[in-house]
């Protein structure tokens, strides 16, 4: 199966600049395509610098929603925004004080790839972070998703008035340009250790490994895809009842598998269940003290609400909605117009039988 390949550089225009991320993309371009996926061949999409986070993220649910092995190169600088304090990848025209609606969520890549199959996506990273990130990242790993094999780099911010290089990228693109794809795990080792010298072991380096074999989630995602949709959720179920026993129902690890059943449904072609589970889910959490605009409820309330516009059932597609509608008031998420829209299509289903 052909894979796919989205290279991404970004960086800031101007003195916010932390790394020149563009400069290794020549570099990268110069790798045959199928050398760049480890695939026999692959389709490569590029993005230099781009300028908007919905053009960016556009491009990677493009990309998430091709069904082979699916490589992810990205060379950039995070910085946080200064509500939620979240890193974002820095755009063409990010600056500190609008990182939150001119940079790219981080947490954009957990939501668009979780739907991938297990072991099915790599992530190869090359990052320089600003003060207050590196700081934040000491304690709190960068979290890519479930299921993904990640391997890189966060770098420090370089000394004032210094632009860094894309070092740890440049190297694996050296590499590759040998005409062999090693493992990643491999190939993150061997760029590491060409890069030592001038890293001096301060990098954050990342390295999480694919799915193992026993991992339930690669068994959940072989039902899926065999059709095997019952077997899928029963299995994904009997997960939860334990998370929900050791740790309780509001739990993360409970929580997860919930939202776990909630794409289950989805797959299974009963929007209806999938926008239940996905209330109950942003219930839980906002019950719990989350915020209403954490990442997790808003993604929770928007998936409900993606999934209640495909019920066709007019009565079941009532009651979810007024669900929906009470739910959006406290979580109107980042769709301008999310709640006038649940209320005009409650309006229309007022006169349908």
């Amino acid at each position: 199966m052909p894979g796919t390949v989205l290279l991404l550089a970004a960086s800031p225009v101007g003195r916010g600049r932390l790394v020149d991320a563009a400069s290794v993309l020549p570099v990268l371009a110069a790798v045959p395509p199928a050398v760049l996926s480890g695939t026999d061949t692959a389709n490569v999409v590029e993005l230099a610098d781009p300028l908007e986070p919905q053009a960016v993220l556009t491009r990677l649910r493009a990309a998430a929603a091709a069904p082979g092995p699916l490589t992810v190169y990205v060379t950039g600088q995070l910085q946080l925004d200064r509500r939620q304090r979240l890193p974002h990848l820095a755009l063409a025209r990010t600056t500190p004080a609008t990182a939150r609606y001119t940079a790219f969520p981080w947490h954009w890549f957990r939501e668009e790839l979780r739907l991938r199959p297990a072991g099915a996506t790599t992530l190869l990273l090359d990052l320089h972070a600003d003060a207050e990130t590196w700081e934040l990242l000491r304690g709190i790993p960068l979290d890519a998703g479930r299921g993904n094999a990640v391997h890189g780099r966060v770098a420090p911010p370089p000394s004032r008035r210094t632009v860094a290089a894309p070092a740890y990228m440049k190297a694996v693109a050296t590499i590759l340009r040998s005409g062999f794809r090693p493992p990643a795990e491999q190939l993150h080792q061997q760029a590491l250790a060409r890069i030592a010298p001038e890293s001096a072991g301060t990098d954050l380096v990342l390295s999480v490994p694919g799915p193992s074999a026993g991992d339930p989630h690669a068994a959940i995602t072989a039902a899926v895809q065999s059709g095997r949709h019952p077997e899928a959720d029963a299995l994904a179920a009997r997960y939860e009842q334990a998370a929900v026993a050791a740790h309780g129902p509001a739990s993360q690890e409970a929580l997860h598998w919930s939202e776990v059943r909630a794409d289950l449904a989805m797959f299974a072609g009963d929007p209806a269940r999938s926008c239940h589970t996905w209330l109950t889910v942003a219930t839980v959490r906002l019950n719990a003290g989350q915020a209403a605009d954490s990442p997790a409820v808003e993604a929770a309330v928007d998936r409900a609400h993606h999934q209640w516009s495909q019920v066709r059932e007019p009565a079941g597609a009532r009651e979810l909605g007024a669900a929906l509608a009470a739910l959006r008031a406290r979580v109107p998420g980042r769709r301008e117009g999310a709640l006038d829209h649940v209320q005009r299509q409650l309006r229309q289903l007022q006169t349908q039988d």
